[in-house]
Order: C-alpha cells, then structure tokens, then sequence
C-alpha cells in the first residue's frame, strides 16, 4: 500500500492542479463577462420592449 501511494505522488503524468485553476479561472472570467454583458443588453431590450407596450 506505500508502494502504491508513492508511485501516486511522485507520478508526473498528466496536468496539474494549478493548471486546471487556471483554466477554470479564464473560464469563469468569460462566463461572468459575457452573462454582464447579454444581461445588460437584453434589460435594456426588454425595458425598450416594456416601454412601448404601456403606451
């Protein structure tokens, strides 16, 4: 069972955990820039749309 865990731990195969943070990081960054912004565009359409339906 040790054999096993230090072949686990030393093994550099694959990416590594601060990769996948980084990657999550860019991710979210562009998940939260574009929901603000298509939020703030679509409020603005449908107040435009609201606006011309109560007249």
């Amino acid at each position: 069972m040790l054999q096993i865990c230090r072949n686990l731990w030393s093994a550099d195969e694959g990416q590594d955990i601060a990769e996948y943070a980084v990657m999550l990081a860019v991710i979210l960054v562009l998940v939260i820039g574009t929901v603000r912004l298509i939020g703030s565009n679509a409020n603005n359409a449908f107040s435009s749309v609201a606006n011309s339906l109560s007249q």
